[in-house]
């Protein structure tokens, strides 16, 4: 590209991002705040790039958040059901046959959130409760669903907002403990992991454990959504004054100055450990070199030179994680 395209790609960039920042992104990007992120970029080119990349993020605000709580509600969990009835009676269109069982069905279900309570998947539970108009008597702790109350349910739904690598659920002992005692109590029951965003690799790592009768989300990201993998949406069909090779080597430059930092605070003190470590997840947890946010959080899946937002090292992210405890 010539001097000018350069100067034309960068100001259509601001425009994208301007447009994105009011209309998607809850005036979260507003140009000050880009501006300040930008500075941690030592070079023009860096900028331009992470301009670039920003152009680029998907962002779930609240109310596509609450769109998606009622599509999970929908079709991951009451339309199978009513497909169940139909089949057991004829095919039948009586909606007062169909509503009657769905009605019992449902009263033998119950809602949990993935992880302790102060957890994402906890916190779902209520807008979840809100936009599908359910009862209380459908949500329990954990702990409860071994009462007498609750001797008869049928169906046990996990919910989350989001799967990335699918190694935290995969590799959690003790919901795998949990969901084996759930087994031993309730043997005719189904245990389901249901969620709004996933990785198609994330999905079928969780489904190889066994632990779960159905594991589905809204939205599932394809390999595509991998910023820097070989079938990579973000290069294909557009000119760009980079290539993929410059942008990913620019991102992991940076990505693995901060994970390093992370990687030292999580007990990774040898150097050999720390650069396997900080080298694995400088484009994400687990290499997932995702570009998405949330309105409550941005996973660590996502580029680290878009969240990180750590007390011992001055950087300021765009998006900001709120970090519980890292998994590195």
């Amino acid at each position: 590209m010539t001097a000018e395209e350069i100067e034309h790609f960068e100001k259509e960039l601001w425009k994208r991002i301007q447009v994105l920042n009011s209309i998607i992104w809850e005036n979260r990007a507003i140009k000050p705040k880009v501006d300040d992120w930008l500075r941690n970029f030592s070079e023009t080119d860096e900028r331009l790039m992470a301009l670039y990349l920003l152009s680029e993020f998907m962002y779930f605000g609240d109310s596509q958040m609450r769109t998606l709580l009622k599509a999970l509600y929908r079709d991951l969990y009451r339309y199978p059901i009513v497909r169940e009835i139909r089949k057991a009676n004829a095919d039948t269109l009586d909606i007062s046959i169909i509503e009657n069982q769905f009605k019992n069905e449902l009263l033998s279900t119950r809602f949990l959130g993935i992880g302790n309570p102060s957890e994402s998947g906890a916190h779902l539970l209520y807008f979840f409760r809100q936009e599908n108009n359910l009862s209380k008597k459908n949500f329990i702790n954990s702990y409860e669903i071994f009462s007498k109350e609750n001797k008869n349910v049928k169906e046990l739904v996990f919910l989350d907002d989001f799967c990335g690598s699918g190694e935290q659920v995969s590799t959690d002992k003790s919901l795998a403990d949990f969901i084996k005692s759930i087994k031993l109590t309730h043997p005719a029951a189904r245990v389901d992991y249901l969620m709004l965003v996933g990785t198609a690799t994330g999905i079928a790592k969780i489904r190889s454990t066994g632990l779960f009768s159905n594991v589905e989300s809204v939205i599932t990201l394809d390999g595509s959504f991998k910023i820097f993998g070989a079938n990579s949406r973000y290069f294909q069909n557009v000119s760009l004054p980079f290539i993929l090779d410059q942008v990913r080597d620019f991102a992991r430059k940076y990505g693995y100055v901060l994970t390093d930092k992370i990687c030292y605070k999580a007990g990774c003190v040898d150097f050999p450990e720390r650069n396997a470590c900080a080298s694995s997840n400088a484009l994400g947890f687990s290499d997932c070199q995702l570009l998405l946010g949330f309105h409550h959080n941005t996973p660590d899946n996502t580029l680290p030179i878009i969240w990180y937002d750590e007390k011992d090292y001055a950087w300021t992210p765009i998006f900001k994680r709120y970090n519980k405890k890292y998994n590195f």
